[in-house]
C-alpha cells in the first residue's frame, strides 16, 4: 500500500480534491484507512459539494484495499498454485541452498534473521550476484542502510564467471549489473511508494512479456518497522502488517521471490530472538536464523519456521 498522491495516476478519482479531504482527517495513505471509522468518514463526505465524488474514492480506495487479500482457494487449486510456484533461486551460498533444498522459493516470503556482523547484508549481497548472473531476471534491491555494494557484487560475479580477458569480463558484468535496481529506502512510507511503483511495473511488464524481476530484496526490513513501533497507538503495527500484506501479495502475484533481512534482540534468559515481535513472526512463509563464528568465516542457518521442513534443521558453511 501507499501514500494517496502516488496513486493519483493510476485511479483519477484520487485526485487533489480528494487527498485534500482526507488530510483534514489524518489520513495521507492507504494504512490510514485501516485505522478511520469509514462511517464517519463518509458522513462527512455528505457534507461537502462535491460529496459523491469523495464518496466514490472512498469506495476507491477501499477496492484497493480489498485487493490486498487473497481469494479463498480450495485444496486443488492451493495445490496447482504451489505447483506453479515450485522453481527455487540459488543464493549463491551452499549451505543455505542445500538447507532449502534448491534456495529461495517463487511466490514466497523469506526471512533472514541475525544478530550485527552475522553476515546477512552478505548473503543478500551473494543472492543478487547468483540471480543476476544467470540473467534469470531482474533483481530490485531495496537499502535501508547504505549497505548495498556493487564491488561486493562483482567480487563475487568475478569468482564464478572464470572469464580471463578483460573486454569480455566487463561486458559480462555490465549485462550483470544492468539486471540489478538498487534504491535506497529510509522510512516505511517510501518503502511503500517504491513498492506500489514496483508492483505497477510488474503488471506492465507481465502484459508486454518482457524481462521480469525475479528477486526482490529488502536489507533491513526491522530497520524500517522498528521506529514505527512502541507507544499506545495501534498504527506502527498496522503498518507493519500492511508491509507483510503487500509483500506476500507480489510474491504470490508476480511469482518472485522476496528476501528480507531482520535483526535480534535479548529474549528469555538472554537468549537472541527475532525482532518485530509475535505479531511479525507469523507473516513469512520461511524464517531463518543465521549465526556467525567469531574470528572466522563459518555461518551457521537453521530454520525457525517453513512450511514443509522440520523447525531446526541446520547447515554450516563459509561465507
Amino acid at each position: 500500500m501507499a501514500p494517496l498522491r502516488s496513486l493519483e495516476q493510476e485511479y483519477p478519482i484520487l485526485d487533489p480534491l480528494f487527498q485534500t479531504f482526507c488530510a483534514l482527517h489524518g489520513i495521507f495513505s492507504v494504512e490510514d484507512f485501516l485505522l478511520h471509522d469509514l462511517y464517519v468518514l463518509a458522513a462527512f463526505a455528505e457534507q461537502e459539494p462535491d460529496s459523491e465524488r469523495l464518496k466514490q474514492g472512498i469506495t476507491q480506495v477501499l477496492s484497493i484495499i480489498d485487493g490486498q487479500h487473497q481469494p479463498w482457494l480450495n485444496g486443488m487449486e492451493l495445490l496447482a498454485d504451489a505447483l506453479h510456484n515450485k522453481h527455487v533461486l540459488s543464493t549463491g551460498c551452499d549451505g543455505i541452498d542445500l538447507l532449502l533444498g534448491g534456495g529461495l522459493s517463487a511466490g514466497q516470503l523469506t526471512e533472514l534473521v541475525g544478530p550485527s556482523s552475522s553476515g546477512k547484508t552478505q548473503v543478500c549481497l551473494q543472492a543478487v550476484s547468483s540471480v543476476a548472473k544467470k540473467h534469470i531476471g531482474n533483481v530490485v534491491y531495496l537499502d535501508t542502510s547504505n549497505s548495498f555494494s556493487p564491488q561486493r557484487v562483482a567480487h563475487f560475479v568475478g569468482l564464478v564467471s572464470n572469464i580471463s580477458f578483460d573486454q569480455a569480463r566487463h561486458h559480462f558484468l555490465q549485462n550483470v549489473m544492468n539486471n540489478i535496481v538498487c534504491h535506497s529506502v529510509f522510512d516505511i512510507f517510501t518503502m511503500f511508494a517504491v513498492l506500489h511503483q514496483l508492483e505497477i511495473s510488474l503488471r506492465m511488464q507481465l502484459q508486454s512479456g518482457d524481462h521480469r524481476v525475479r528477486l526482490l530484496i529488502i536489507d533491513s526490513i526491522s530497520s524500517l518497522i522498528t521506529p514505527i513501533l512502541g507507544g499506545k497507538g495501534s498504527q506502527g503495527h498496522a503498518l507493519m502488517v500492511s508491509a507483510g500484506s503487500l509483500l506476500k501479495k507480489l510474491a504470490h502475484d508476480h511469482n518472485l521471490a522476496v528476501l528480507v533481512t531482520n535483526h535480534t534482540v535479548g529474549g528469555e534468559g538472554g537468549v537472541p530472538k527475532p525482532a518485530l515481535g509475535e505479531t511479525w513472526k507469523s507473516i513469512p512463509h520461511v524464517r531463518l536464523l543465521l549465526s556467525r563464528d567469531r574470528g572466522n568465516k563459518k555461518c551457521t542457518v537453521s530454520i525457525i519456521k517453513h512450511s514443509s521442513m522440520d523447525s531446526g534443521k541446520a547447515a554450516s558453511f563459509d561465507l
